[in-house]
């Protein structure tokens, strides 16, 4: 049994919007357990550099609206080697950290998990990724946001795309996730979508947009992740102009990472940054807060970065019935 007198919290890997959400909730639940708060400045690289400072609840006052991360965001190569992580255990020690909380994706949990099990130290991890990409929990922080960014602007795109009679390939983040471009796809009402779980052949892309003009649409839109496996949407491109079509690209780009988070990510940041503090308090270690069903879950870090996460294939056989 250990006496957690104090806590630090740190964001690391990509930003997502609702981080700075999770960050309110880790310091308040905190201070309401009597605990002391350090923020750690820019991920893992904070620790290494001794970039630490001490929180009040007013250090987080005013931040639940905003995207980005107050604590600053970085990688770090140093992390990667034993000397590195040595030097991050050395200044968790010099400030008295009992526990941390870290709040990213896979990435920032693989990093976590090594730190926890070489010194054993208490780590709990707040899933933070717009890519919706951890297997163990429904949603991530982040990711309704980007969501709801992608359908803002692919209607956008849609006007210029009716107007002129053209088909839009619009390329969405997610790596080697396609959450973002499936569940995009239904919203906008695409014909298709590129992703990396399902092979979507040339022919089947053919005759997807041919339906679409088939029905006396006048514009035909496409989302595609980008990924290796996909091409990415200039890849797609290519391969539509050698079968005579002229497709127009857009690339979504890091519009999808910013921006006031939805009240849905907001909501999931409070619960999983008072769950994770909660955790911390039950002598849980090693572990990612993740969301099931609804309800609060604890995910061991192996399964939660190791497992895929797969898309409901369900959701495809809708894309494709309703774009007929």
């Amino acid at each position: 049994m250990y006496n957690m007198r104090c806590i630090g919290v740190l964001t690391s890997g990509g930003d997502a919007p609702g981080m700075n959400a999770a960050i309110r909730a880790v310091t308040r639940t905190a201070m309401f357990n009597g605990l002391q708060v350090k923020g750690i400045l820019r991920g893992y690289k904070g620790l290494i550099t001794d970039e630490i400072v001490t929180f009040q609840t007013e250090s987080v006052s005013n931040i639940i609206n905003h995207g980005g991360t107050i604590l600053k965001t970085a990688r770090c190569l140093e992390f990667r080697t034993p000397e590195g992580r040595r030097q991050a255990y050395d200044t968790l020690m010099r400030h008295q950290i009992d526990g941390l909380v870290v709040i990213g994706g896979d990435g920032t949990f693989t990093g976590a998990r090594v730190l926890a099990q070489e010194y054993n130290y208490p780590i709990v991890g707040v899933p933070g990724t717009i890519d919706n990409d951890l297997y163990g929990t429904d949603t991530t922080i982040g990711y309704d946001t980007a969501l709801n960014t992608i359908v803002s602007a692919v209607d956008k795109i849609r006007d210029t795309a009716a107007s002129h009679e053209r088909l839009f390939l619009v390329e969405v983040m997610g790596r080697d996730a396609g959450f973002l471009a499936l569940n995009g796809a239904i919203a906008v009402g695409a014909e298709a979508a590129i992703i990396p779980e399902i092979a979507t052949e040339e022919d089947q892309l053919e005759r997807l947009i041919q339906n679409g003009f088939h029905k006396m649409k006048n514009s035909s839109i496409v989302l595609v992740s980008e990924s290796d496996a996909t091409g990415g949407a200039m890849g797609v491109a290519q391969r539509l102009k050698e079968k005579g079509y002229d497709p127009h690209v857009t690339i979504l780009g890091h519009i999808q990472r910013g921006g006031s988070p939805t009240a849905n990510d907001r909501i999931l940041a409070s619960r999983c940054g008072v769950a994770a503090v909660d955790a911390l308090l039950d002598e849980q270690r090693s572990i990612m807060i993740g969301i099931m069903n609804n309800k609060i879950v604890h995910v061991p870090f192996t399964d939660a970065i190791k497992d895929e996460k797969p898309v409901d294939k369900h959701l495809f056989d809708v894309l494709r019935l309703l774009c007929i």
